[in-house]
């Protein structure tokens, strides 16, 4: 049994990927998708994103659509939810 007053992060994934993850959705929001990798620099950009959110967005592969964060945050090699279904 799990203890309820410790912080819980879905399995394969630590704190700082979640953390990571929310930092990019927080500076691309949810109107830029699908988008490549240009566009989505160039949003996170226009939102003033942190450093590490524009470095890491500017090592997408050129010419791939993105679907979500969770696509994006795959291809960085970020820890995300596992489906249940």
């Amino acid at each position: 049994m799990t203890d309820p007053h410790q912080e819980g992060t879905p399995a394969g994934t630590s704190p700082a990927d979640v953390d990571r993850r929310a930092a990019i959705a927080e500076a691309l929001g949810k109107e830029v998708w699908p988008a490549d990798r240009d566009t989505l620099v160039a949003r996170a950009q226009e939102s003033n994103a942190t450093d590490r959110v524009l470095a890491d967005l500017r090592r997408l592969p050129s010419g791939r659509q993105f679907e979500n964060v969770q696509d994006v945050a795959r291809e960085l090699g970020i820890g995300t939810e596992q489906h249940r279904f």
